[in-house]
């Protein structure tokens, strides 16, 4: 595990609280790990009922570390190895059983956006804003949102959100359907809380059936595996490449010479 998920456990709710603020918890593959792993497990623990995710700090998560993408787009061995096997925390969202409810607060960038779309319920601070910027940086949508947005709120809203790098407010995260209600940011998490302890609170062989029979787990998974395909092979191009450079030197990318 690591210190920056931490992990608690009471009134039948697992609480992951993503722990990195001063980097504004960009996820590392380690937290990827702890987080995927916490979720599976929480299958087996006749004590967890619901699942809580929710981030210290003035962001839910920066989305993952550019500084990752980048070493493999320049070829470094340890962190080619390190994204080989896919990301942990998408198969487990992709597989997850119990509940999960998720508490956002300010940005939610990328996987902080994508991974809502596996949550039962998300709950957003009236400062929250979610992006996903992949193409912005040469890359392709992946956790299935794919599908998962597009069938959310529309075709034309998600390739905005995706090519265009769109941000989405709180209030418009509700009037689209991505999240359940805009709570102010001193009550979220006491509001995503009680929202997790009532689903706990419910005969949890119901809430599993009811979970099942809303989702299409083996289509959620190959579609995370094709995305996966092209993402790996986007991380690697000339056109990463320059977006990655581009973030450093904090510029505007100029994909008009990329072969």
């Amino acid at each position: 595990m690591t210190d920056h998920i931490l992990i608690e456990k009471s009134g039948g709710v697992l609480t992951l609280t993503m722990n990195r603020p001063e980097k504004k918890n960009a996820l590392t593959r380690a937290m990827y790990q702890a987080l995927g792993e916490a979720i599976d497990q929480a299958e087996f623990d006749k004590d967890v009922r619901c699942v809580l995710i929710q981030a210290n700090g003035d962001m839910f998560t920066a989305g993952n570390d550019i500084s990752d993408f980048a070493a493999v787009n320049a070829g470094d061995s340890s962190a080619n190895e390190a994204r080989r096997g896919g990301n942990p925390l998408l198969a487990a969202l992709a597989r997850a059983k119990t509940p999960l409810v998720a508490a956002v607060n300010g940005r939610a960038v990328g996987v902080g956006t994508t991974m809502l779309m596996h949550c039962d319920l998300v709950y957003v601070a009236e400062n929250a804003l979610l992006t996903t910027p992949f193409v912005n940086l040469a890359l392709v949508p992946e956790a299935a949102s794919s599908i998962t947005l597009p069938s959310r709120i529309g075709h034309a809203r998600a390739f905005s959100m995706f090519v265009l790098g769109e941000a989405v407010d709180a209030k418009k995260a509700v009037d689209w359907g991505i999240a359940n209600e805009v709570t102010p940011l001193g009550e979220l998490r006491a509001r995503a809380r009680a929202a997790a302890e009532a689903v706990a609170a419910r005969p949890p062989a119901a809430v599993a059936i009811t979970k099942a029979l809303m989702r299409d787990e083996a289509g959620l998974a190959g579609r995370m595996d094709e995305e996966g395909k092209h993402f790996a092979a986007q991380l690697k191009s000339p056109e990463a490449k320059e977006a990655f450079a581009a973030f450093a030197e904090k510029r505007a990318p100029d994909f008009s010479k990329v072969a």
